[in-house]
């Protein structure tokens, strides 16, 4: 059995029935947010990969193997590259470009390269809770659905989700600062860090952070590094005791600065995603969802 944590942020039922904050300025609002390296809302690239970006000097965390950008005496000097831009409509639209690659050094003991991230999707689309887009009626037909890592591969027919840039198979959005978030399957389609069975808890660094198989760095769950990232070298999430223990607290803990509604990515269905607390600084949770 697929061990799920689902947590649906219904911040208020009665506007997520009627209709969605979902603007123009409403997407440059959601657009000042992101750790952009191209003009917000002028035009989109042709190319992420062909743009400048930001230039991020690690002297820690890679090797010669494993550095994505430029190695010498030592250091990893790679670009952070992301482009996030909206468009009139109607609906309006939001195209997300990204090379993959974080504002800060990951702890990298596998190679990371840049990414080819580009997709463009309807801005926060208006959605029922009355109208669902699986309907499984026992838990075997849930654990069908989200213990499977491809089973996320689409976006729902309302957001209208366009590909130009790399497969976006097991991707479930983008965080603030470019870095994927990966849906929560690991590659055994089990919860990568609380895993049933016989199988291990996935690798991680202090921001929560790893390549795939596709050397692809990304998230899993959500971390603070999105927001502020972390000057220096960090170190493995097994080095620290906190993250070791319980990543979910330590998760958890690390928005402890960013308490209150605080965005931190945008789904590829085109819904905003949001930090662990309310308007009030108080955690979401399935019981003050239900109150």
């Amino acid at each position: 059995m697929c061990l799920t944590f689902i947590l649906l942020l219904l911040i208020n039922v009665r506007s997520a029935v009627a209709g969605a904050s979902n603007s123009l300025g409403d997407c440059y609002a959601l657009v000042a947010k992101f750790d952009t390296t191209c003009a917000a809302n002028v035009t989109v690239v042709s190319s992420i990969l062909s743009t400048t970006g930001i230039n991020v000097i690690c002297p820690s965390g890679f090797t010669n193997s494993t550095c994505p950008g430029n190695w010498s005496n030592g250091t990893c000097v790679f670009a952070h590259k992301l482009c996030v831009t909206c468009s009139a409509g109607p609906p309006v639209r939001i195209r997300v470009q990204s090379n993959g690659l974080p504002r800060f050094c990951p702890n990298a003991p596998q190679s990371i390269t840049e990414q080819n991230i580009d997709f463009t999707v309807n801005f926060n689309p208006d959605v029922s809770i009355n109208s669902l887009n699986h309907n499984p009626t026992s838990v075997a037909a849930l654990n069908a659905i989200v213990c499977n890592s491809s089973s996320q591969v689409l976006a729902p027919a309302s957001s209208n989700l366009v590909i130009d840039g790399d497969p976006l198979i097991t991707v479930a959005a983008i965080s603030i600062d470019g870095v994927p978030i990966l849906n929560i399957n690991s590659a055994n389609n089990v919860d990568p860090f609380y895993p049933t069975g016989n199988i291990s808890v996935e690798i991680v660094d202090a921001c929560l952070g790893h390549p795939n198989q596709q050397n692809m760095y990304h998230y899993h769950i959500g971390t603070a590094c999105a927001l502020t990232p972390p000057n220096g070298s960090i170190a493995q999430c097994t080095n620290i005791p906190s993250c070791s223990t319980n990543i979910a607290n330590y998760s958890i803990s690390s928005f402890n600065r960013y308490r209150t509604i605080t965005v931190i990515g945008i789904g590829k269905d085109g819904h905003i995603i949001y930090g662990p607390y309310d308007s009030t600084g108080t955690e979401v949770s399935i019981v003050n969802l239900a109150t």
